[in-house]
């Protein structure tokens, strides 16, 4: 704990930092619990896409066997030509949004190719996508933990160390003024008494 002052200008400081603390501390406490809620509807989304690609991984199930013979459904049939991104506001952290993306298809022969590539890409399109939401999600996830350990370490600053320390100093310097002035009016009735004697012994 660092020296203060055990004078009034200090102790109204003091008072005033309390003050400030108090009134910061339900503010920082009301953003981690909204951190901590928005960190679990993310975790609940990404668990969502999961799931939801990993229904279509077991569709494709029954296709790779025709993919490996025919050897037509390869990573350059497609790709992704525009990834549609923006950012948002959650609690004062800025994090991405992921609005889609744009693919282009390599071209091939209909009359050559089988009936299910079509479908193949799109179900391909579909696992991408999920994909690329997955990871804008998880950095959201990553920026939002960041923020909820940063607001969780000042909850703990104001709520363990500067709100008690700050209590104390006032507490202190109370003490110290208080006494302070005690001793002022013991002296003053001394003083007085002995003026009071002096007057006496001289008027005598």
């Amino acid at each position: 704990m660092a020296k203060i002052k055990l004078t009034k200008n200090e102790q109204k400081k003091q008072k005033d930092a309390l003050a400030m603390y108090r009134r910061y501390l339900p503010t920082l406490m009301l953003k981690k619990q909204q951190l901590q809620a928005e960190i679990r509807t993310v975790e609940l989304r990404v668990r969502e896409l999961r799931d939801g690609k990993n229904r279509i991984d077991e569709s494709f199930k029954s296709w790779i066997a025709v993919f490996g013979e025919t050897g037509i459904f390869t990573a350059e049939l497609l790709r992704i030509s525009r990834l549609k991104t923006a950012t948002g506001n959650i609690a004062g952290v800025v994090i991405p949004i992921f609005e889609g993306a744009e693919f282009e298809t390599a071209s091939y022969d209909l009359a050559r190719t089988p009936l299910w590539l079509d479908i193949a890409v799109e179900r391909m399109k579909q696992v991408v996508l999920l994909d690329l939401e997955i990871q804008t999600l998880e950095e959201q996830r990553k920026r939002l933990e960041h923020e909820l350990r940063v607001t969780t370490q000042r909850v703990n600053l104001f709520e363990k160390v500067k709100i008690p320390e700050t209590r104390e100093n006032i507490k202190k310097i109370g003490v110290y003024l208080g006494d302070q002035q005690t001793s002022a009016v013991v002296r003053g009735k001394i003083s007085k008494r002995a003026l009071a004697r002096a007057a006496a012994g001289g008027a005598s």
